[in-house]
């Protein structure tokens, strides 16, 4: 089965108000199966654009399909965990978009009934996935060069148009949306190793989340980790990795890369072209996650080796910590 990839401000399918899209698996052929909205008609119109067979007027309905095997959920961050809840229960499989809910409780709220149902759980941590960063990974393996030292990293785009990004009740805030791309980046280069200490500091806007932070980060073996993230300004938006023996560069749009740079000689990893309009950079790059799901199902796992329940965990703890040191609380941390 294949996963189209992102519905929420999708980087290859318009946005659709908190669409949630199925696939069913045969042995044949990938198909969508079906798509379903809050408002039935915004469904229906998504579904003849992208010839999908089913549209749903509810996530309940959808729930109910039993011809459905996976859903991607991809609403906004405040309600993943009602909708992962709802799939799950009803013996889906789940395919979440980043950041997997608000906060520590809830992922592992969510993490404990993927476990009870016994079912597929990834979060769509999609830059994992690219081939570009699966490469990063092979030469870290390799000691390509030597011990990692420093993990460097900065994402920042101007996005305070964006409601999503500014509201709280909308999960606002760039952390959330764009500042993890840079914290999964580091525990991805230091193997999910959870930091000795970290350290953040920044400026928050006046509806209470936060807008440019920087965060460091030490490890053991005074190993280090720095990263920068703005919704308001931007950034150059690269990543290096400092080694003993050399480094390895990841130029602009490290979140959805296709350039690489080890000691000095650059790699080019083009993209499929898209067979759509895009919305975002490099959006055919979200086909890998949805092929890791399908190779993991076709093995029978129940969650990724390369995007871990463990790394999810590790990852909102993480986030958790840097709100708190930058002020940011939302209405999910006081239940």
């Amino acid at each position: 089965m294949f996963l189209p990839a992102g519905l929420k401000e999708s980087p290859v399918m318009p946005h659709a108000d908190s669409l949630l899209l199925a696939e069913l698996e045969d042995e044949i052929r990938r198909q969508v199966l079906a798509v379903a909205a809050r408002k039935l008609e915004d469904a229906q119109e998504f579904a003849r654009k992208h010839s999908i067979s089913r549209a749903y007027g509810s996530y309940e309905e959808l729930a109910r399909d039993p011809d459905i095997d996976v859903v991607y959920v991809g609403n906004i961050h405040p309600y993943h965990l009602k909708a992962c809840l709802l799939f799950m229960n009803a013996k889906k499989n789940v395919l979440c978009e980043k950041p997997l809910a608000m906060n520590t409780n809830e992922v592992k709220e969510i993490l404990d009934s993927a476990k009870r149902n016994q079912v597929f759980l990834m979060e769509a941590v999609w830059t994992r996935f690219f081939p570009v960063s699966v490469e990063v990974r092979k030469l870290l393996a390799q000691r390509e060069i030597g011990e990692v030292k420093m993990v460097r990293s900065e994402f920042g785009i101007p996005l305070l148009h964006k409601p999503r990004l500014v509201e709280k009740e909308l999960g606002g805030g760039a952390l959330m949306s764009i500042g993890m791309y840079c914290l999964q980046f580091v525990c991805m280069v230091y193997n999910g190793e959870r930091p000795e200490s970290i350290q953040a500091t920044g400026v928050c806007l006046e509806t209470g989340v936060d807008e440019t932070v920087i965060v460091t980060l030490k490890f053991s073996e005074k190993r280090m980790a720095v990263f920068t993230y703005s919704s308001s300004i931007q950034l150059p938006n690269d990543a290096i990795i400092v080694g003993t023996k050399g480094t390895i560069q990841i130029p602009a749009r490290m979140w959805c890369p296709t350039s690489l740079v080890v000691n000095g000689k650059e790699t080019q990893y083009p993209l499929p072209e898209p067979g759509l309009p895009q919305n975002f950079h490099n959006c055919t790059g979200m086909r890998y996650e949805a092929e890791e799901v399908r190779k993991c199902l076709l093995k029978g796992l129940k969650e990724s080796p390369v995007m871990s329940h463990s790394d999810s965990l590790l990852l909102v703890e993480l986030e958790d910590e840097i709100r708190r040191q930058v002020g940011v609380v939302y209405s999910q941390d006081c239940q």
